[in-house]
């Protein structure tokens, strides 16, 4: 066939929602608020597909609205940063390519992996929004600490980031572990990440194929389901104007909660079937 969408199984029409509503999460996420809910999409489409799979329907998706976002922030990012990020990041991914071509990483731990890191990092989030701010002199202080410490604190959470957004398309989670504290500027905070996530994604694009993530079968799937894109970005834009960030992320950070809640009961339960 000249169009192969085998892929989509026995209930296509289930599996392309499925899809949708993932492209949904990684375009709205990306467009409107920086990316924080493009972790959603990882396990929303395990809900169809198997992980290699689904990182290997995903990826080109998620390089195209990388370039976008990098096309609308061109101007804005810190260098020296992003170099930083960038090469901790590549030596995560590196680590990443290693274990997954040496067998160490099957479908139902990748399962697992994903599961736990979704429900750990929206845990994490609802945990420190009960914890009390400190005074505003530490809190100077500790923010001028954090960005002097760039380079150890790259190397550390910038190669976390690199090595689950090899296995898993859920980089950002510690890439954000590693943003957020400096309290950068709104602008600077998502063009940095902007440029760090085109890098990062499309780094892997050649060992995706080598994997045999990518094939002709999932590229089939990915062309259909970029038509969704351009809504997800006027969706992501228009929300950025209307509703407040502190809403957003406390639906996002409940729905990856829930998400991982899921995945992990559903390796446990095939463990002990």
């Amino acid at each position: 066939m000249m169009f192969d969408l085998s892929l989509l199984g026995t209930a296509p029409i289930f599996n392309l929602f499925i899809c949708f509503c993932a492209v949904m999460a990684v375009a709205i996420s990306k467009a409107g608020f920086g990316g924080s809910m493009g972790a959603l999409a990882a396990p929303i489409m395990l809900f169809a597909f198997a992980p290699t799979t689904a990182l290997g329907i995903l990826l080109p998706v998620f390089v195209l609205i990388d370039i976008w976002l990098v096309w609308q922030w061109r101007k804005v990012g810190i260098r020296h940063l992003i170099i930083w990020m960038i090469i901790a990041g590549t030596i995560g991914q590196i680590i990443g390519w290693l274990l997954l071509s040496l067998g160490n990483f099957d479908d139902d731990l990748l399962l697992l992996f994903i599961g736990l890191i979704a429900f750990v990092t929206g845990a994490r989030y609802f945990w420190q929004m009960l914890m009390r701010r400190p005074s505003a002199i530490h809190f100077r202080a500790s923010i001028r600490a954090i960005r002097k410490r760039y380079k150890k604190r790259a190397l550390i959470w910038c190669s976390l980031s690199g090595f689950t957004s090899f296995v898993s398309l859920t980089g950002g989670i510690p890439v954000q572990i590693y943003m957020l504290p400096m309290r950068l500027p709104r602008q600077l905070f998502i063009g940095t990440m902007a440029w760090y996530f085109l890098f990062l994604n499309a780094f892997k694009i050649p060992f995706f194929v080598e994997l045999e993530f990518i094939t002709t079968q999932t590229m089939m799937v990915t062309a259909l389901i970029t038509l969704f894109v351009p809504l997800g970005v006027i969706i992501g834009r228009y929300l950025n104007k209307v509703i407040s960030d502190s809403l957003f992320y406390n639906v996002a950070y409940s729905a990856l909660v829930i998400l991982g809640l899921r995945l992990v009961a559903q390796f446990f339960n095939g463990a002990l079937s």
